[in-house]
């Protein structure tokens, strides 16, 4: 253990030690009780090893003491534990913490802490852990516990039913190229043979009898792994659709059967090799492109991070039990603790609390909730611990109903998607054209040049990475957005958003704050206490704007509190008479104040005046305060081409000033809009053409949402925004729109430069196998290599940064980040 001039190192994370926590005897010190019990268990363990990794020695262990119970309950089971043939246990658990690759190590050696856990495998990029372990010997709930222990706080893993799919579909594909690379790789052999005979002369038996192996070799590879293609082909058929298995499949079966002819008739060339060599090449190409997908594809799973795995249920007897949320049922009784999210929609029939709704009414203050009220899935439960009866749960649930919308729409194809498949199939037909024109060009001079070339363009041209240009590219600009905050939910939103167009913005909740704070104060300082002293008991937004403003003051006892409806509030503080209210109120007690309240009038703020001991000493003004960097953000948009309108129900003069502090001008800053207004101006704008983007928070602004080009939701946003929006942002404020149109704009210069690369290699290629300068073998090596460069291309797009602020991927849609006032 080393000291340095931080303090002294804790032995197992490497944190600085708090001096009450050092050893006085010199011996091992640790920074929390969490790093202690996991050095005590790698110790004990024999894992003294685990030490060399100094990079793990960067954060506290911190356990969360869970129980873990609910993993052992047989619906926990029946949702995440696949049962194997000799009585094993497989799961997929997600690990809190794991960031490295002493992660690894130590989690892949937790069989050797444990005596009946037969494998532990970490996939550290996604955090899963693998576990298979013997029910018989060791219950699960222990293997988390100990997980817990050691830094690594385990979840279960919601997507298990989906990856045993993906594993089964990835086991027979790799099955496919594995058969088809060995079938190549004999295939080969007698090919070299041949080759070497045609320079060095070989006898007609050895010849026939390798022309008769390969064939026998190349009939179980076009059965079995090439039988992809084939169906593929067929299906395209019958549905009448050029599909890109067309094309392969008529090279396949046309080098097949020219080579057995040619077998047969003992004379001629034969494709086995290339037709082995193709199906080996084309499988491989097919199974890195869908792997690629699939790692875009999952950031969108992380949506049901949103509620809680468990739930504590109440028995009879009025015991508590955990069992997985996913288990729950209408009628049952579960306690929710303060802190902790509600598992179901459900009635509270015990106790009251302060429930947050943000995610799903974008309301960020939290409500009172007693005996009677409803509460839903996913809301958080603020004060106090509550018991709810259970009313829908699971898939039935609100929160369920609005992730099922939310799946839907992401399903959308994007106009430039669909334009790339309408290419696809009109390649195809081309593609069929000139290999005929190939072979007709070439027969009456070569017949076995026909052949090759009509088959080497059939191959060279197949039009996989056209097909795959724009949807993977999309697919992961979607992915990275989702890591940088900005949940879309389809791909035609991105090409809209690529192109400038009108920007309409609702103010309040997404221009403004969209709460009382606040925004000016006028006058001695030296009564702010005094202030907060008689709003220490008021839940009224102005007291709440005052706290928010002054977190730092320390208010004193006030006396003889009197709340005046309408008025404001009157007490004494420190022996001296305080009123704080409305200019009529505190004006008609006091004197003095028409200088004060003169520096509010025309700037439609809210005035509160402040009298002490009967005189006018201070004036407040209260609004909703403009988002930071709201201008820089609108500023920066403007100069990208977007024209930009402010369409607010709030007071007409309210919107005027927000919007001339915000530089719209005057007829672009439009105030007292009733939903239907604002759908009827939206609609309007789009029948003027162009692209109309709508930016909202509110369920007054859910229609016109719905009637954009592109709807955008704002943190905080309600259901009905949520469900509407084709774009949510995670981030308060207006910048991460700025981030948005940049992705979206290199989100489609990366579409552009994969269709241009496409096309350029497929006219290449076709030139060359008309020419006749390239042979099958070399094409079937060209194609998935063309098919390649497209998914480097899209992978390495920079397309969508992280941006300051926003919620990690998977984080859940909260309230919005508190932002206090200034003075």
């Amino acid at each position: 253990m080393t000291t340095t001039q931080l303090g002294t190192p804790c032995t197992h994370c490497g944190l600085a030690v708090p001096p009450a926590l050092l050893a006085s005897d010199g011996a091992a010190s640790f920074c929390c009780s969490g790093c202690e019990t996991a050095y005590g268990i790698v110790q004990q363990s024999g894992l003294g090893q685990y030490y060399a990794f100094r990079e793990r020695r960067e954060t506290a262990v911190q356990s969360s003491g869970h129980s873990f119970e609910e993993f052992d309950h047989p619906a926990f089971a029946e949702l995440y534990v696949q049962a194997t043939a000799d009585g094993r246990a497989i799961t997929e658990l997600y690990l809190e913490g794991v960031h490295c690759a002493s992660c690894v190590w130590l989690v892949e050696r937790v069989p050797l802490l444990l005596p009946g856990v037969v494998r532990a495998e970490l996939d550290v990029r996604r955090a899963l852990a693998r576990i298979e372990w013997d029910p018989q010997q060791l219950p699960l709930s222990q293997v988390a516990r100990t997980l817990d222990q050691l830094g690594y706080t385990p979840h279960p893993f919601r997507g298990v039913a989906r990856d045993a799919m993906r594993r089964r579909e990835d086991r027979a594909m790799l099955t496919r190229i594995g058969v088809a690379g060995a079938i190549a790789g004999n295939v080969m052999l007698p090919a070299l043979a041949l080759y070497s005979g045609e320079f060095a002369g070989m006898e007609a038996a050895y010849e026939g009898l390798f022309r008769w192996v390969s064939l026998g070799l190349t009939i179980p590879a076009m059965l079995f792994p090439g039988r992809v293609f084939f169906t593929g082909a067929v299906a395209a058929l019958r549905t009448r659709r050029l599909h890109m298995d067309l094309p392969i499949a008529l090279a396949l079966g046309a080098g097949f059967v020219r080579g057995a002819i040619n077998t047969v008739a003992d004379s001629g060339p034969i494709y086995f090799d290339g037709v082995t060599i193709l199906i080996f090449a084309l499988l491989t190409g097919r199974f890195l492109q869908q792997r690629g997908q699939r790692a875009a594809a999952d950031a969108a799973e992380l949506l049901y991070s949103l509620s809680p795995d468990s739930a504590r249920v109440v028995t009879e007897d009025g015991s508590e039990r955990t069992m997985p949320a996913a288990a729950l049922l209408p009628g049952m009784s579960v306690r929710v603790r303060a802190g902790e999210s509600f598992p179901a929609d459900g009635t509270i029939i015990d106790g009251s609390t302060s429930v947050n709704a943000a995610l799903l009414t974008g309301e960020s203050r939290p409500v009172t909730a007693v005996a009677g009220d409803v509460v839903h899935a996913g809301t958080l439960n603020v004060a106090a611990p509550v018991t709810v009866r259970i009313e829908e749960a699971g898939a039935t649930s609100r929160l369920a109903r609005l992730l099922r919308q939310v799946e839907e729409s992401s399903a959308r194809r994007a106009p430039v998607v669909a334009m790339a498949d309408r290419m696809a199939g009109v390649f195809v037909a081309a593609v069929l054209v000139l290999a005929v024109a190939t072979f007709a060009l070439w027969v009456g001079r070569d017949d076995v040049a026909a052949w090759d070339n009509a088959i080497a363009l059939l191959i060279v041209t197949c039009p996989c990475a056209l097909a795959l240009a724009t949807p993977l590219a999309v697919t992961v600009a979607v992915g990275r957005a989702a890591r940088a905050g900005i949940y879309i939910k389809g791909g035609d939103a991105l090409e809209q958003l690529s192109r400038p167009g009108h920007l309409v913005l609702d103010k309040t909740g997404t221009v403004t704050e969209g709460r009382t704070a606040l925004v000016s104060w006028h006058g001695d300082p030296s009564v702010q206490a005094m202030v907060l002293a008689l709003e220490a008991g008021s839940s009224h937004p102005i007291a709440d704007g005052f706290r928010r403003a002054w977190p730092e003051l320390l208010p004193p006892i006030a006396e003889s509190v009197a709340h005046v409806v309408g008025g404001g509030i009157s007490g004494v503080v420190e022996g001296r008479s305080v009123l704080v209210g409305s200019p009529r109120f505190v004006m008609a007690e006091a004197e003095g104040g028409d200088f004060l309240l003169a520096t509010l009038r025309g700037r439609a703020l809210t005035p509160v005046l402040v009298a002490v001991d009967g005189v006018v000493v201070a004036a407040a003004g209260l609004g909703d305060r403009v988002r930071d960097g709201a201008a820089e953000a609108l500023g920066a948009l403007r100069r990208r081409g977007w024209r930009t309108t402010l369409l607010s129900g709030d007071d007409p003069a309210v919107a005027a000033e927000v919007g001339a502090a915000l530089g719209f001008a005057a007829d672009e800053a439009i105030g007292g809009a009733t939903p239907e207004e604002k759908l009827a101006r939206i609609t309007a704008w789009r029948a003027e053409g162009g692209t109309v983007v709508m930016v909202g928070d509110g369920v007054n602004d859910a229609a016109a949402i719905a009637a954009a080009h592109v709807g955008i939701g704002v943190h905080g946003g309600a259901e009905a925004c949520l469900a509407t929006a084709d774009v949510y942002l995670t981030s308060p404020g207006l910048a991460p729109l700025v981030g948005l149109m940049t992705g979206a704009e290199r989100t489609m210069h990366v579409i552009r430069r994969n269709m241009v690369w496409a096309l350029m290699y497929n006219v290449a290629g076709v030139a060359l196998a008309m020419s006749g300068t390239i042979s099958p073998l070399i094409a079937a090596l060209m194609m998935p290599a063309s098919s390649l460069t497209v998914v480097l291309g899209s992978w390495l797009g920079r397309t969508f940064a992280p941006m300051a602020g926003a919620a990690p991927s998977g984080a859940v849609p909260t309230a919005p980040r508190v932002v206090e006032a200034a003075a």
